[in-house]
């Protein structure tokens, strides 16, 4: 099994930036991408940003140009950054970590942007 535990996130003013990160524990070493997801309330939760061992990435189109993430393998370790926040970007941040045994989630960051 993999453990994600989410750090960060918080409140800003739009236009701000905040960092949310994500540490991998237990089966870390199965694990094949990790990435981020968001769940605004009664909205669907959907992909962010994904990156794999090799360093690819995805961004959804509502985040490209101001959302980057990276990740330390060193520490199991995934980060999002996020500039230019907009009161749209509210919600709840989920780091997920795909493994050769499955899906994992993590319990979720609050980042509340006001506007």
């Amino acid at each position: 099994q993999v453990q994600l535990v989410e750090s960060g996130g918080g409140l800003v003013q739009a236009g701000g930036s905040l960092s949310v990160s994500c540490a991998a524990s237990g089966s870390a070493f199965s694990i094949t991408a990790m990435g981020w997801y968001r769940q605004a309330p009664g909205k669907h939760r959907d992909m962010v940003a994904r990156i794999t061992p090799a360093g690819s990435t995805n961004y959804a189109d509502s985040v490209k140009g101001r959302f980057t993430i990276s990740v330390d393998y060193a520490k199991n370790t995934v980060y999002l950054q996020m500039n230019s926040l907009k009161p749209e970007d509210t919600a709840v941040y989920f780091c997920v970590a795909e493994t050769t045994i499955g899906g994992y989630w993590g319990r979720g960051t609050q980042v509340t942007v006001s506007s």
